[in-house]
Protein backbone atom coordinates (compact mmCIF):
# COMPACT_ATOMS: atom_id res chain seq x y z
CA UNK A 1 0.00 0.00 0.00
CA UNK A 2 1.26 3.45 -0.94
CA UNK A 3 -0.45 6.60 0.30
CA UNK A 4 0.23 9.83 -1.59
CA UNK A 5 0.15 13.20 0.15
CA UNK A 6 -0.02 16.71 -1.21
CA UNK A 7 2.44 19.17 0.37
CA UNK A 8 1.25 22.79 0.66
CA UNK A 9 -1.72 23.25 3.00
CA UNK A 10 -1.96 19.49 3.46
CA UNK A 11 1.30 18.64 5.21
CA UNK A 12 2.30 22.26 5.81
CA UNK A 13 0.13 24.73 7.71
CA UNK A 14 0.92 28.32 6.75
CA UNK A 15 -1.72 30.29 8.67
CA UNK A 16 0.39 31.87 11.38
CA UNK A 17 3.37 32.32 9.07
CA UNK A 18 1.42 34.32 6.48
CA UNK A 19 -0.06 36.49 9.22
CA UNK A 20 3.38 37.09 10.76
CA UNK A 21 4.99 37.95 7.43
CA UNK A 22 2.19 40.35 6.48
CA UNK A 23 2.36 42.11 9.85
CA UNK A 24 6.16 42.36 9.62
CA UNK A 25 5.73 44.16 6.30
CA UNK A 26 2.88 46.38 7.56
CA UNK A 27 0.55 44.91 4.93
CA UNK A 28 -2.29 44.07 7.33
CA UNK A 29 -3.47 45.13 10.79
CA UNK A 30 -2.21 42.79 13.52
CA UNK A 31 -5.82 42.30 14.64
CA UNK A 32 -6.68 40.43 11.44
CA UNK A 33 -7.40 36.72 12.10
CA UNK A 34 -4.21 34.68 11.82
CA UNK A 35 -5.20 32.60 8.80
CA UNK A 36 -3.78 32.42 5.33
CA UNK A 37 -7.20 33.04 3.80
CA UNK A 38 -7.78 36.16 5.89
CA UNK A 39 -4.46 37.62 4.75
CA UNK A 40 -5.16 36.77 1.13
CA UNK A 41 -8.69 38.17 1.18
CA UNK A 42 -7.57 41.39 2.89
CA UNK A 43 -4.78 42.07 0.39
CA UNK A 44 -6.93 41.23 -2.62
CA UNK A 45 -9.74 43.46 -1.39
CA UNK A 46 -7.19 46.25 -1.02
CA UNK A 47 -6.02 45.78 -4.62
CA UNK A 48 -2.64 44.44 -3.47
CA UNK A 49 -2.47 41.22 -5.47
CA UNK A 50 1.23 41.75 -6.22
CA UNK A 51 1.98 41.97 -2.50
CA UNK A 52 0.08 38.71 -1.95
CA UNK A 53 2.00 36.98 -4.74
CA UNK A 54 5.34 38.17 -3.36
CA UNK A 55 4.35 37.10 0.15
CA UNK A 56 3.75 33.57 -1.13
CA UNK A 57 7.24 33.43 -2.59
CA UNK A 58 8.70 34.32 0.81
CA UNK A 59 6.48 31.92 2.76
CA UNK A 60 7.10 29.00 0.40
CA UNK A 61 10.79 29.88 0.08
CA UNK A 62 13.21 31.24 2.69
CA UNK A 63 10.70 31.38 5.58
CA UNK A 64 9.06 27.99 5.06
CA UNK A 65 10.84 26.48 8.05
CA UNK A 66 8.84 28.91 10.20
CA UNK A 67 5.61 27.28 9.00
CA UNK A 68 4.19 24.31 10.92
CA UNK A 69 3.28 20.74 10.10
CA UNK A 70 -0.48 20.30 10.35
CA UNK A 71 -1.39 18.91 13.78
CA UNK A 72 -1.34 15.13 13.65
CA UNK A 73 0.62 14.70 10.42
CA UNK A 74 3.78 13.54 12.19
CA UNK A 75 1.77 11.01 14.15
CA UNK A 76 0.11 9.90 10.90
CA UNK A 77 3.52 9.19 9.35
CA UNK A 78 4.53 7.30 12.47
CA UNK A 79 1.42 5.15 12.26
CA UNK A 80 2.11 4.41 8.61
CA UNK A 81 5.68 3.44 9.47
CA UNK A 82 4.49 1.10 12.23
CA UNK A 83 1.93 -0.46 9.89
CA UNK A 84 4.44 -0.96 7.05
CA UNK A 85 2.57 1.47 4.80
CA UNK A 86 4.66 3.47 2.35
CA UNK A 87 4.11 7.21 1.93
CA UNK A 88 5.03 9.53 -0.95
CA UNK A 89 4.66 13.30 -1.30
CA UNK A 90 3.47 14.52 -4.69
CA UNK A 91 3.12 18.27 -5.14
CA UNK A 92 2.54 20.74 -7.96
CA UNK A 93 5.17 23.37 -7.19
CA UNK A 94 7.02 25.78 -9.45
CA UNK A 95 10.79 25.95 -9.08
CA UNK A 96 10.76 29.71 -8.39
CA UNK A 97 8.14 32.24 -7.22
CA UNK A 98 6.12 34.14 -9.82
CA UNK A 99 7.17 37.43 -8.27
CA UNK A 100 10.06 38.69 -6.14
CA UNK A 101 13.41 37.02 -5.56
CA UNK A 102 14.05 33.73 -7.35
CA UNK A 103 14.11 31.51 -4.28
CA UNK A 104 14.42 27.78 -4.95
CA UNK A 105 11.05 26.53 -3.74
CA UNK A 106 11.96 22.87 -4.22
CA UNK A 107 15.02 23.14 -2.00
CA UNK A 108 12.91 25.01 0.55
CA UNK A 109 10.31 22.22 0.61
CA UNK A 110 12.97 19.62 1.37
CA UNK A 111 14.35 21.92 4.07
CA UNK A 112 10.92 22.04 5.73
CA UNK A 113 10.57 18.25 5.66
CA UNK A 114 14.03 17.81 7.14
CA UNK A 115 13.83 20.52 9.79
CA UNK A 116 10.47 19.30 11.10
CA UNK A 117 11.54 15.67 11.30
CA UNK A 118 9.41 14.16 8.56
CA UNK A 119 12.45 12.39 7.09
CA UNK A 120 12.83 10.63 10.44
CA UNK A 121 9.38 9.04 10.18
CA UNK A 122 9.74 6.75 7.18
CA UNK A 123 9.43 9.39 4.47
CA UNK A 124 12.47 9.27 2.17
CA UNK A 125 13.78 11.99 -0.13
CA UNK A 126 13.35 9.79 -3.19
CA UNK A 127 9.63 9.59 -2.38
CA UNK A 128 9.14 13.36 -2.58
CA UNK A 129 8.07 14.49 -6.04
CA UNK A 130 7.77 18.22 -6.71
CA UNK A 131 6.23 18.47 -10.16
CA UNK A 132 6.19 21.66 -12.21
CA UNK A 133 2.64 21.27 -13.56
CA UNK A 134 -0.65 19.84 -12.36
CA UNK A 135 -0.66 17.39 -15.27
CA UNK A 136 2.73 16.07 -14.15
CA UNK A 137 1.47 15.77 -10.58
CA UNK A 138 -1.50 13.67 -11.70
CA UNK A 139 0.72 11.54 -13.92
CA UNK A 140 3.07 10.92 -11.00
CA UNK A 141 0.20 9.83 -8.75
CA UNK A 142 -0.75 7.36 -11.45
CA UNK A 143 2.78 6.08 -12.10
CA UNK A 144 3.36 5.49 -8.38
CA UNK A 145 0.13 3.48 -8.27
CA UNK A 146 -0.99 5.21 -5.11
CA UNK A 147 -3.72 3.37 -3.22
CA UNK A 148 -5.02 6.70 -1.89
CA UNK A 149 -4.17 10.37 -2.29
CA UNK A 150 -4.76 13.14 0.26
CA UNK A 151 -5.13 16.72 -1.01
CA UNK A 152 -6.64 19.96 0.31
CA UNK A 153 -7.96 21.01 -3.11
CA UNK A 154 -11.19 19.41 -4.32
CA UNK A 155 -10.46 20.64 -7.84
CA UNK A 156 -7.33 18.47 -7.95
CA UNK A 157 -9.20 15.38 -6.81
CA UNK A 158 -11.97 16.17 -9.29
CA UNK A 159 -9.66 16.62 -12.27
CA UNK A 160 -10.64 14.65 -15.34
CA UNK A 161 -7.11 13.24 -15.54
CA UNK A 162 -6.98 12.14 -11.90
CA UNK A 163 -5.84 8.50 -12.02
CA UNK A 164 -8.60 5.93 -11.87
CA UNK A 165 -8.59 3.51 -8.97
CA UNK A 166 -6.92 5.89 -6.50
CA UNK A 167 -8.98 6.59 -3.38
CA UNK A 168 -9.62 10.34 -3.12
CA UNK A 169 -9.27 11.94 0.30
CA UNK A 170 -10.09 15.64 0.73
CA UNK A 171 -8.20 17.17 3.66
CA UNK A 172 -10.58 19.89 4.85
CA UNK A 173 -10.05 20.87 8.51
CA UNK A 174 -12.49 23.79 8.26
CA UNK A 175 -15.17 21.61 6.69
CA UNK A 176 -15.70 24.37 4.13
CA UNK A 177 -15.29 22.65 0.77
CA UNK A 178 -17.39 20.26 -1.24
CA UNK A 179 -15.82 16.83 -1.36
CA UNK A 180 -15.78 15.02 -4.72
CA UNK A 181 -18.79 12.77 -5.12
CA UNK A 182 -16.41 9.83 -5.51
CA UNK A 183 -14.15 10.88 -2.62
CA UNK A 184 -14.11 11.17 1.16
CA UNK A 185 -13.61 14.24 3.35
CA UNK A 186 -11.47 14.16 6.49
CA UNK A 187 -11.18 17.01 8.98
CA UNK A 188 -7.97 15.94 10.69
CA UNK A 189 -4.92 13.74 10.30
CA UNK A 190 -6.01 11.37 13.08
CA UNK A 191 -9.29 10.83 11.21
CA UNK A 192 -7.37 10.23 7.99
CA UNK A 193 -5.14 7.68 9.68
CA UNK A 194 -8.04 5.88 11.30
CA UNK A 195 -9.79 5.55 7.96
CA UNK A 196 -6.86 4.49 5.79
CA UNK A 197 -5.13 2.23 8.25
CA UNK A 198 -8.39 0.62 9.37
CA UNK A 199 -9.09 -0.15 5.71
CA UNK A 200 -5.67 -1.80 5.49
CA UNK A 201 -6.35 -3.95 8.57
CA UNK A 202 -9.65 -5.14 7.12
CA UNK A 203 -8.03 -6.04 3.78
CA UNK A 204 -5.10 -7.86 5.39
Amino acid sequence: MLIGLDFDNTIVRYDRLFHRLAVERSLIPASLPATKQSVRDYLRAAGREDDWTELQGIAYGPRIVDAEPWPGVLEFLGRCWDAGVQVAVVSHKTKHPYRGEKHDLHTAAHRFLESHGLYDLGLSRDRVFLELTLAEKLARIGSLRCSAFVDDLPEVLGERLFPAGVQKILFDPSNAQAAPTDGTRVNSWPQCGDMLLAARRMSA
